[in-house]
């Protein structure tokens, strides 16, 4: 019985159909639910394109204006829709283009000739200069060569440059003409570009990668090159109609579809053990996270047994659990558990018949009596400051998990500032010592020794053990020491245990920075980074990361990060960063950027977003924006959505973690740019903010 051919969409295809009339978009999926059927049946009428660069690039007629473009080749049973619009501008588009498979990786890459032949006419002529006088006279710019001039060919290739590209590669003198190549290239091309000119070398870049660059590649091998990530992350086999309609149902969620070959060999097969993924704002990480769950409930999860998908805040664990309904059928949902860590511990603790409450802020009602009759006990002599046992009691006794005296008289106390000899810390202790029995008095316990406590009772067999055969944890920055000790005990010790994607620059809460190493978790040879921001604008990238400047930004293992390889795919204005005399002024200039955006006619059905430090201002600019005509919906512990048009919503700069926008309006006050920003997170918050925007950003500081 012979195989039925294979179908495929591009990434090109869904992006051009998202931009199609509903009449149209209607159209097409009909079409091509038929086409996905049989792509060889005799109504199907290929017909050659006059001039075409590639002749297997067909033109198949669905009506008599609308046109789609399939690669269809002399041989095999591949066949890719790559590319859908009116007759003559569907001709005009296949006309340059060519699908080949690049000789060194075998993945399958479509490539614009037309724009390779104006490219190398326009850079040919400086890179080949006159010299009319001695060599020793000519200047330093005439002799400095090329980026990657010292490459061979085929390194290039490996790195994902397709053949056709290398004479244009060659040409590249700067960082900001590999920029302007970028939407030529592949994107795992330009990422090993960048690299490679930030001074990374290439095995250390395929190594990262796991690409074997010594295979044996067929180029004709079509429905081969389509297994490789890197061609998955650009085509997808399509097998039946209900994946293909849920496709094309929502083309612009191409993160359901297409991942970045990083991201789809650290989402799909076995790992040795815990694994860490950094990676800046906008890189994919809840994305990663969201796939490898999705795997590991596939393929590596036996009856009784469930994947955690946990993160830090409430919201975000609520905005994942419905972008998984989407991407995974309900029969892994039913091998899934989302909910955030707090969650988790207030049900198993409820579970197990653990009476007392959780105390997350020492504000709150009881815990704040609590501290209020611990600090009556303090040793006034000590002169300390208030502040100090608070901190202290964080930083230190939470933090190590500290429980008796004698471990806090030989705790480590570096970062700390103040120097204390025993004695003083014996006069110090009596404070924590109190504060946990008036908790204790009032069944109550903080949150950071709930994990611990539940951690040592879960590794030593005390209470019932967990079924989970897999832990990805989100946004892991976010989690102190003694959190991270509890996922470590909460999943046996094995492959695929753990997965942790973060980012030390957008640690946001007051937890202690905590090393992985030092909770129990060995993530040596398992340490990952994604590099290329989807969300952002360049331009908007490099303000965050500007903000950033002086500050120190961990690895979330003991060592330091840097955001110097980050790049964006997109590129738009810079964002103004203005200062403005109270907030009054800001819902000023905020309405004029929202003005600026909303009067641009190919800029219909943008969303809006403006971020505010506290709930306070939120507030006060909302109410401002309303009595300008402007309808506003404000961001909630309860209502994180944000899907809805035609509304500018608001929301606290810790609520806006995890949400996008196109456009964002950042009100600030002017001290979260002040020399003691750097130590407490202030300026992680503008950052976070700033790169919740897609399109256009403005920063305004009060």
């Amino acid at each position: 019985m012979a195989l039925k051919p294979k179908v495929a969409l591009s990434n090109d295809f869904l992006l051009q159909l998202s931009k199609l009339p509903a009449k149209v978009h209607s159209k097409i999926m009909k079409w091509a639910t038929q086409f996905q059927a049989d792509p060889t049946s005799t109504g199907i009428n290929y017909e050659n394109i006059h001039s075409a660069r590639d002749a297997n690039l067909k033109s198949v007629r669905l009506d008599d204006d609308w046109r789609g473009i399939v690669f269809k080749p002399a041989a095999g049973d591949v066949y890719v829709l790559l590319y859908v619009d009116h007759h003559d501008d569907a001709y005009r588009w296949a006309k340059n283009r060519k699908l080949a498979i690049n000789p060194v990786t075998g993945a399958m890459q479509l490539v614009n000739l037309e724009q390779v032949t104006e490219q190398q006419a326009n850079q040919a002529a400086p890179l080949v200069p006159t010299v009319t006088q001695p060599a020793s006279l000519a200047t330093a710019s005439t002799l400095t060569p090329p980026l990657f001039a010292d490459f061979s060919d085929y390194q290039l290739m490996s790195l994902g440059v397709p053949a056709e590209l290398l004479k244009m590669v060659r040409c590249v003198m700067s960082d900001a003409q590999l920029d302007a190549l970028q939407a030529q290239l592949p994107v795992e091309a330009y990422e090993g570009l960048f690299l490679l000119a930030a001074g990374d070398d290439i095995e250390g870049i395929l190594n990262a990668r796991e690409t074997d660059a010594n295979a044996q590649i067929d180029l004709e091998d079509f429905a081969t090159a389509l297994t490789t990530p890197e061609s998955q992350s650009r085509f997808k086999v399509v097998s039946d109609d209900e994946t293909l309609l849920s496709i094309l149902n929502a083309p612009l969620a191409q993160w359901r579809v297409f991942l970045h070959p990083t991201q789809k060999k650290l989402a799909e097969g076995d790992r040795s053990g815990p694994v860490r993924v950094l990676g800046g704002a906008g890189t994919g990480k809840t994305v990663l996270a969201m796939h490898r769950a999705k795997w590991l409930a596939e393929h590596r999860t036996p009856a009784g047994q469930k994947v955690l998908l946990t993160t830090f805040t409430r919201n975000l664990s609520s905005d994942i659990e419905q972008n998984l309904k989407t991407l995974c059928e309900p029969e892994v949902l039913k091998r899934l558990e989302v909910t955030n860590l707090d969650a988790w511990v207030h049900a198993y603790m409820r579970k197990q018949k653990l009476e007392h409450r959780i105390v997350y802020d020492r504000t709150q009602e009881g815990a704040a009596q609590a501290w209020q009759s611990a600090m009556a006990v303090r040793d006034t002599s000590l002169d300390l400051p208030n502040d100090f046992y608070e901190q202290e009691f964080e930083q230190i006794v939470l933090a190590q998990g500290i429980t008796t005296l004698e471990e806090y008289r030989i705790a480590r106390r570096i970062g700390r500032g103040v120097v204390l000899s025993r004695s003083k810390r014996d006069a110090v202790w009596p404070v924590f010592d109190e504060y946990r029995g008036q908790l204790a008095s009032r069944k109550l316990k903080d949150v950071n020794d709930a994990y611990r406590e539940l951690a040592h009772m879960l590794t030593n067999g005390q209470q019932a053990g967990t079924s989970y055969s897999g832990i990805i944890v989100d946004e892991s920055q976010d989690f102190g020491p003694q959190a991270l000790k509890l996922l470590r005990a909460m999943v046996p010790s094995g492959p695929n245990d753990l997965l942790f994607v973060g980012d030390g620059h957008q640690r946001i809460y007051h937890r202690n920075k905590a090393a992985m190493s030092q909770c129990g978790i060995d993530i040596r040879g398992r340490s990952k980074k994604l590099y290329i921001n989807y969300r952002t604008t360049d331009e908007i990238r490099r303000q965050a990361v500007a903000l950033l400047e002086g500050v120190d930004i961990d690895d979330l293992d003991n060592g330091q990060d840097e955001s110097q390889r980050y790049r964006s795919l997109s590129h738009g204005p810079i964002p103004a960063v203005l200062e403005v005399d109270g907030l009054e002024k800001a819902s000023t200039e905020v309405l004029a950027f929202l003005k600026q955006w909303q009067s641009s006619e190919s800029e219909a059905g943008l969303t809006y977003c403006v971020i505010a430090a506290n709930e306070k201002t939120r507030d006060t600019l909302s109410q401002q924006l309303q009595k300008a005509g402007v309808r506003t919906v404000c961001v909630t512990a309860q209502s994180s959505h944000t899907d809805e048009r035609n509304v500018v919503y608001l929301s606290t700069m810790h609520r806006a973690k995890g949400l996008e926008f196109d456009c964002v309006a950042v009100v600030a006050p002017q001290s979260y740019l002040d020399e003691k920003s750097k130590d407490n997170n202030q300026r992680q918050l503008l950052y976070v903010a700033l790169t919740r925007a897609k399109r256009g950003a403005t920063l305004l500081l009060t």
